[in-house]
């Protein structure tokens, strides 16, 4: 190989694509893919930077889930189905070991989903990922921050916290065993993807938890003008989470960690009352974990409150890029 762009993308990011909507894919200026009638295109795009996003010890493999990952929970967060997808990523050198990881990896995820990679870009500086992805969604179907209303239920799905601590554990250097899962969901998130495609049926509002919950459920009682009363006892704590804080914080939960330090990716969203139940057994569908941890309120206020209703307050409200 000459190492040249042309010779990297050709031999590392051309995948074969079953998917009949693509027209043109990688090796032309521009992709060329065919929207159904009665679709509408959503798009989203992250970039994920070495030291920044993820450890710089962080495997090629992890790295290349990880990027799809956020962007494909993005379009969860919406119910859309996933399409198609760029990738513009920035290389300090050529290591075909760490492409051939890296490369690998990244096509398993797209053929896990029946995505598609379209075109994107290949540039030498220090390691960056940017993936930007897009899906499919019918327009009365599409899930938004602006439709909560009060008296919907809030839910989030898996566990609050996990990837915050994994993030301690890889820093602080812990080598526990016990804090394994928690790395696991630092490196590899699961996007929600199958569950949030046909919760558009009992949902209008999601948004997915990618810097805290606090800074999240913020954005949508923003974006709907109400308020939010979440029980800090109805959140979901993982095993791994609960040992790590009784081991390394005298059993004291640090809610800050597990509500504003982000990397969870997993779906905060509301249903009403009519909705709940069909919203439980879609769960139990996807044998997935779900918790009804609040209220949606007329407040204008995002209340967090303990079993004594003493009401917390968190000084740092979610992952900030500056």
């Amino acid at each position: 190989m000459d190492n040249s762009e042309f010779d990297v993308i050709k031999k590392y990011f051309t995948f074969s694509s079953h998917r009949e909507d693509v027209v043109i894919a990688v090796g032309d200026d521009c992709a060329v893919v065919a929207v159904p009638a009665g679709k509408q295109l959503l798009v989203t795009t992250d970039t994920l930077i070495s030291g920044v996003h993820f450890p710089v010890s962080t495997s090629a493999e992890d790295i290349a889930y990880k990027s799809l990952m956020v962007n494909l929970s993005d379009l969860a967060a919406m119910g859309a189905t996933p399409a198609w997808v760029t990738l513009a990523i920035t290389l300090p050198d050529i290591d075909e070991q760490w492409l051939s990881a890296f490369s690998n990896q990244f096509s398993a995820v797209l053929s896990d989903f029946d995505v598609s990679l379209i075109g994107g870009d290949t540039t030498k500086g220090a390691l960056s990922i940017t993936v930007q992805a897009m899906g499919l969604c019918n327009q009365e179907k599409i899930l938004r921050r602006d439709q909560a209303k009060p008296g919907d239920k809030v839910f989030v799905t898996g566990y609050l916290g996990d990837a915050a601590i994994g993030l301690h554990a890889i820093i602080d250097d812990l080598n526990d065993e016990k804090l394994s899962a928690c790395v696991d969901k630092l490196n590899r998130p699961e996007a929600r993807v199958c569950f949030a495609e046909e919760l558009v049926e009992y949902s209008q509002c999601a948004i997915d938890i990618s810097d805290g919950l606090v800074a999240d459920i913020g954005h949508i009682i923003s974006a709907s003008h109400c308020g939010a009363h979440i029980n800090l006892s109805e959140l979901p704590i993982s095993s791994s989470a609960q040992y790590y804080f009784k081991q390394y914080h005298k059993s004291i939960i640090d809610w800050s960690m597990v509500l504003t330090r982000g990397d969870d990716y997993e779906l905060c969203f509301t249903v009403n009352s009519e909705n709940e139940r069909a919203a439980r057994e879609l769960a139990d569908k996807y044998q997935l974990k779900i918790s009804r941890i609040g209220e949606i309120t007329d407040s204008g206020r995002l209340d967090f409150v303990t079993e004594e209703n003493e009401v917390i307050s968190f000084s740092d409200t979610g992952f900030k890029h500056f």
